[in-house]
């Protein structure tokens, strides 16, 4: 029979610290990168669908309307007269409709 006092000395199981560092692991996936990679594909299938005349955002906060689609980049127009040809990964999502404001009495 092993003596407890001995059995406390031993320290923990061999192994539990990488199981230990495994679950760490997991949940930091779980919470930061699943959602970061849902978000990239949700935004690569809105840049597949973009059209000519839709109302885009580009990553500096540019706000703009596509006039032209081309293979890795659009032309959007920012002003009456102004253009810039843009690459694809430069748009951010699309404009918003502004929401009807209610008047409070």
């Amino acid at each position: 029979m092993v003596d407890p006092r001995l059995l406390a000395l031993a320290g923990p199981p061999p192994g539990g610290e990488l199981l230990f560092t495994g679950i760490i692991i997991l949940i930091f996936y779980v919470i930061v990168f699943l959602p970061m990679r849902n978000k990239q594909k949700k935004l690569e299938q809105l840049v597949r669908s973009l059209k000519t005349g839709d109302k885009v955002i580009l990553n500096p906060g540019i706000f703009g309307t596509i006039v032209a689609v081309e293979d890795d980049a659009f032309q959007v127009r920012v002003d009456d007269k102004t253009r810039l040809k843009v690459l694809k990964s430069a748009v951010t999502g699309l404009q918003q409709a502004p929401k009807a404001q209610t008047e409070k009495k």
